[in-house]
C-alpha cells in the first residue's frame, strides 16, 4: 500500500498527452487529493520517524553516500513511509522507479516489467523495482527475481508487514538487506499533525485532550493519522475527546488473523503467563479477542500453557482450563469468553514447571536414537506355548504382591541402559512427587544391591 509523509510537496503533474488529447481532461485540484497524498514527502530528508535507518549513520545513509542502492527488504507496520522512501531512493540515485503490488501482479507482468528494466539498462540507466506486498508472491514468483538482482538488471526493494524470515525465500533473503521500519512515536505523529495544519491552513478543531487522543487512535500509522484529521478538518466547532470519537470511524486495532501480528499476540500472551503477570496476560487476551481472534484457538492455546508450564506444579490448572474451553462452547460469545478469562488468571497465578514438558521431550529424543530396541521379555505378555517357550513374561514380579508396592525391575530395552527423564522441581505439588521419586530411587538401589 501506498505510504505518506511530508509537507513540501510537488506541483500537481501536468496531464499527459494521452490524457491532453481527450475531451475535457484536466488534472485534478489540488484540493480534491487526500491529505496524505498531499504530505507525501519530496526529500528523504522529510521523512519522519526513521531516522536509525536515513540517518549519516544509518543502512540508507550510508548506501546513499556510497553511491551504490542495493537491493532492500522493508519490513514493517502500515503507514510508516516504505513506499515513500523506496521512491524517495529511486530519485536520489537516478534510477526509474516501477513499483508493483504484488497482490494485483502475476508472472506477465513481471515479464514485462523484466524486458522494461533490461532495455532501459541497454540505454545506460538502471531501474528500482518496488514490489509492495512481497511476501504474497509465491516461492517460485520470488525466484523470478534472483538472476535480475544478481546480473544489476534491477534494484530490488521489497515492502512487507509480515516477518520475512517466515514468508520470503531463503534465496531472496540472501541478495537483499532486511531493514526494519519502525513504528511512528508520538514525536513523529505530532510533527505530521503540525505538517497537516500547515497545508490545510488552519490549526484542526481539537482541545489539547482531543489531539492526544487523535494520536492514540492512529496507532504508530502516518497516513491513518492524516486521514482521521483530514475527517474533523472541517468542524465547526472546537472537538473534545467525546465529540471527537462521535465524529471519527472507528479505526480497527492492528491485528491479522493469519499473519506475524497473530503469532506476537499469543506469544506476548503466553509469555505473560509464564511470567506470571495476570494483568499482562489478561490485556493481551483482550487484544487478541478484540482484534477478531477465534476464541477456540484462544481456548487451545490456553490448555497448551497449562500442559507446557504449569504442568505437574498444578495438575488442576489443566482440568480448569478444558472446564473454561467447554464453559465458552456452551455460553459463546462474549459471555463464553470471561470463562477464558478467568483460566488466564488462574494460570498465570499458579505455579510453575516445566519439568514434566522436558521430560516428555527428553524421551522423545531417547526414543529417537534407539527406535528399533525390543522390550525386555519379562515385561511381555505370553499368550502362546511359543512365545513362552521364548521366555516372554519369564520372571516377571506383580508389583502388588510385594511388600512396598514395587518390585524395582528394569523396564528398559536391555541394550539401553537406564535414563532418568523427569527430574520435578520444588513448586507446587511437584514438591511431593519429588519425594516419591526420591524414595522409589532408594529402593530400586536397595533391591538391586539383593536388600
Amino acid at each position: 500500500m501506498a505510504d505518506l509523509f511530508d509537507f513540501d510537496p510537488k506541483p500537481v503533474a501536468a496531464p499527459s498527452a494521452a490524457a491532453s488529447s481527450a475531451p475535457h481532461a484536466e488534472p485534478a485540484p489540488a484540493a480534491a487529493r487526500p491529505l496524505a497524498d498531499r504530505l507525501r514527502p519530496q526529500r528523504l530528508a522529510d521523512v519522519v520517524g526513521q531516522e536509525h535507518l536515513l540517518g549519516r549513520d544509518g543502512p540508507l545513509g550510508h548506501m546513499l553516500a556510497d553511491g551504490r542502492p542495493g537491493s532492500i527488504v522493508f519490513w514493517g507496520p502500515p503507514g510508516v513511509g516504505k513506499t515513500t522512501i523506496a521512491r524517495l531512493l529511486a530519485d536520489a540515485t537516478d534510477l526509474a522507479f516501477v513499483q508493483i503490488s504484488a497482490i494485483f501482479s502475476g508472472v506477465a507482468d513481471l515479464k514485462k516489467i523484466f524486458e522494461s528494466a533490461r532495455l532501459r539498462r541497454s540505454n545506460g540507466r538502471g531501474t528500482l523495482l518496488f514490489v509492495d506486498e512481497i511476501h504474497r508472491f509465491n516461492k517460485a514468483q520470488q525466484d523470478a527475481f534472483l538472476p535480475l538482482m544478481e546480473d544489476g538488471t534491477i534494484v530490488l526493494v521489497g515492502a512487507t508487514t509480515e516477518n520475512p524470515s517466515f514468508e520470503l525465500n531463503a534465496a531472496l533473503l540472501s541478495r537483499a538487506r532486511v531493514l526494519t521500519l519502525r513504528r511512528l512515536d508520538e514525536a513523529a505523529l505530532a510533527a505530521l499533525l503540525d505538517r497537516a495544519e500547515a497545508e490545510l491552513g488552519h490549526p484542526l478543531p481539537l482541545d489539547a485532550e482531543a489531539r492526544a487522543v487523535l494520536v492514540t487512535l492512529a496507532d504508530g500509522d502516518g497516513r491513518a493519522l492524516l486521514n482521521l484529521a483530514e475527517q474533523v478538518a472541517d468542524a465547526r466547532e472546537t472537538l473534545d475527546p467525546a465529540a471527537l470519537n462521535r465524529r471519527l470511524t472507528k479505526r480497527a486495532a492492528l491485528f491479522d488473523k493469519s499473519g506475524d501480528g497473530h503469532y506476537n499476540l499469543i506469544s506476548a500472551l503466553h509469555k505473560s503467563v509464564r511470567g506470571s503477570d495476570p494483568d499482562a496476560a489478561l490485556y493481551w487476551l483482550a487484544r487478541m479477542l478484540k482484534g477478531g481472534e477465534d476464541p477456540r484457538f484462544l481456548a487451545r492455546r490456553i490448555v497448551r500453557m497449562a500442559v507446557e508450564d504449569i504442568g505437574l506444579a498444578d495438575p488442576a490448572a489443566q482440568r480448569l482450563c478444558l472446564d473454561a474451553w467447554a464453559t465458552y462452547e456452551r455460553l459463546g460469545s462474549p459471555e463464553g469468553e470471561l470463562a477464558l478469562g478467568e483460566a488466564v488468571i488462574y494460570l498465570a497465578l499458579a505455579p510453575k514447571s516445566n519439568s514434566a514438558y522436558r521430560a516428555f521431550n527428553a524421551a522423545m529424543a531417547a526414543a529417537e536414537r534407539t527406535g528399533s530396541l525390543p522390550p525386555p521379555k519379562h515385561i511381555l505378555n505370553a499368550p502362546t506355548r511359543l512365545m513362552k517357550a521364548e521366555g516372554y513374561g519369564a520372571g516377571y514380579q506383580y508389583d502388588h504382591d510385594t511388600a512396598e508396592g514395587f518390585s524395582g525391575q528394569g523396564y528398559f530395552p536391555d541394550a539401553m541402559p537406564r535414563e532418568s527423564f523427569y527430574a520435578p522441581g520444588e513448586r507446587g505439588s511437584e514438591g511431593e512427587l519429588g519425594q516419591r521419586l526420591r524414595r522409589l530411587a532408594e529402593l530400586r538401589a536397595r533391591i538391586a544391591e539383593g536388600g
